[in-house]
């Protein structure tokens, strides 16, 4: 660690205890829980304050039967919700808007309590909800409208494009982001038809819950959307044997077994994975700009953002002038517990995730790497706190350099050229997100189409293209497989019929028309209706 390293704050000396938001109760977040499928024959998970480490409640956790137990109530009850009218569907979401936004305060502290995340970061992700029903709630009646296309005979034939929902869907969400994926997710998919079985993380299961009974406010059917509790290896098989359709984030590796299951059961899936996300700045960048969306990129949600930053690219001829900035900044951060706004920075999502964070950093530093600021854990502010992390010098055969660290750890690379910077930001087996930064927004954007990533922010870090609901937002490479958001987002969740119509026995010879004679008519047919332009 460099001796210029800086402290983050820490809390004054005979400060008052965090206490937890008056408004998580006891009795709140013992009524969600009781709505885990489990016959509670297995040991609960302790559920804890994240900040604190004080524990909260005990999270039921799920068996096989009660995972069948749980698709079987979703099956009966989206056999009903099917049956209704689309406009009848789409109106409970547009009740659930206003119930959502009028509780975003409790939904926020609901997620700062199980995830430790600052209080921004906290009520933006209450927010993203309400952004997919509102996208949602202005296209899904034309998306799930019956389309009529022309047959193969003109006139005679027809053949409409009927959606049907898949079923009963799988959406099995991370710890990083529990209430916009696990409920997002399930938006387009309650809207399609469908029911929903939702498997949360344990450390972050109260927000998804939470969301739930909103949208059962709403009028959303009970017993439509079910929520099973357990660790990926024991609760993983069973639910995915049950599903129609699995969406699923998180890890790279986790995908992998997910994906390999799903294409044995011949059902479709949607992986948002794990990325290694690079952010360039161009030699005409404005750094009163960069620096700041360099401290969010970095070290936003404490760097536990599948889109964020983990690696930095600046033009050698203004690396030492971007360094210095931004260590300075990163220096000055606020970082600490606190159930309001003015923390910058809160807390990793767990002790054990701290252990791999700080792994990442001590294998980059026994490798060469130089630490600039950070690099250590702060027991003094909480369990899973660590400080925002600035490397340079990484070496290539550094855990950090390649893989996901998942946290406030960022390392800086200087380049020559523009062909370098391409092919640096290139050189990883992901490709989820990319960030660059140039005030001739044609030359960014041009650099940016040459990046193989499935979303490419110029002159923002993610926000730009996460929030654009209207387009599809996914991973290429070893970052996914399919895309939420933008019309696929919802057709995903739903098989088309075919339902094709001909009106007159027209395909075939005519009564005593010789077979050549029919064929040279079709032949003469097609390139009639090519020349009208007949579909």
């Amino acid at each position: 660690m460099s001796a210029d390293t800086a402290a983050p704050a820490s809390p004054a000396a005979g400060s008052t205890p965090l206490r937890r938001p008056a408004s998580v109760t006891d009795e709140l977040v013992r009524r969600l829980v009781r709505r885990v499928s489990s016959d509670d024959s297995s040991a609960p998970w302790p559920l804890t304050e994240v900040y604190t480490g004080d524990h909260v409640v005990d999270l039921p956790q799920s068996t096989p039967h009660d995972i069948e137990r749980a698709f079987a109530a979703a099956r009966a009850a989206q056999v009903e919700w099917a049956a209704r009218p689309v406009a009848e569907r789409l109106a409970v979401f547009d009740r659930a808007h206003r119930i959502f936004v009028d509780n975003a305060h409790l939904t926020t502290d609901l997620i700062q309590v199980e995830s430790g995340k600052n209080r921004r970061m906290a009520i933006e992700e209450s927010c993203d909800p309400p952004m997919v029903m509102s996208h949602y709630l202005t296209r899904a009646k034309r998306l799930l409208a019956p389309k009529r296309h022309g047959g193969p005979v003109p006139v005679v034939s027809s053949s409409t494009e009927i959606r049907v929902p898949k079923g009963v869907v799988g959406v099995i969400g991370p710890w990083n982001f529990p209430f916009a994926t696990g409920i997002s997710d399930a938006i387009p998919a309650l809207m399609a038809g469908n029911g929903v079985v939702l498997k949360p993380d344990n450390k972050t299961a109260l927000s998804p819950l939470w969301g739930i009974e909103m949208l059962e406010r709403a009028g959303l059917p009970r017993g439509l959307f079910q929520v099973v509790c357990g660790e990926g290896p024991d609760v993983g098989p069973t639910f995915i044997d049950h599903a129609n359709y699995v969406m699923f984030t998180g890890s790279t590796a986790t995908g992998r077994t997910i994906g390999e299951r799903c294409g044995r059961n011949l059902i479709g899936c949607c992986l948002e994975l794990g990325g290694k996300n690079p952010m360039v700045v161009l030699e005409d960048a404005d750094f009163d700009e960069v620096v700041p969306g360099a401290i969010f990129g970095a070290f936003g949600n404490t760097g536990q953002i599948c889109m964020h930053v983990e690696r930095m690219y600046l033009p050698r001829s203004r690396y030492a002038e971007f360094r210095d900035r931004f260590v300075a900044a990163t220096q000055a951060l606020d970082v600490r517990a606190a159930y309001d706004f003015t923390p910058d920075v809160g807390s990793l999502v767990s002790p054990q995730h701290l252990a791999r964070v700080q792994a990442h950093v001590d294998d980059a530093v026994a490798k060469g790497a130089t630490v600039l600021t950070g690099g250590r854990a702060r027991p003094d502010l909480g369990p899973a706190f660590f400080e925002p992390t600035i490397l340079e010098n990484t070496p290539p055969d550094a855990i950090h350099a390649t893989l996901e660290t998942f946290g406030p750890v960022v390392s800086l690379y200087a380049y020559d050229s523009l062909d370098e910077a391409l092919a640096l930001a290139n050189d990883t087996d992901y490709g989820l997100n990319a960030s660059v930064w140039g005030t001739d927004l044609d030359a960014a954007c041009a650099f940016g189409r040459g990046i193989q990533s499935g979303n490419v922010n110029v002159n923002d870090i993610l926000a730009t293209a996460f929030a654009s609901k209207a387009t599809p937002s996914g991973g290429v490479k070893a970052s996914g497989v399919g895309a939420r958001h933008g019309d696929q987002g919802l057709l995903k969740y739903t098989d088309v019929q075919n339902l094709a119509v001909l009106k007159k026995q027209v395909m075939g010879a005519r009564p005593g028309q010789s077979q050549d004679a029919y064929v040279k008519q079709m032949l003469s047919s097609l390139k009639l209706m090519k020349r009208l332009r007949v579909r």
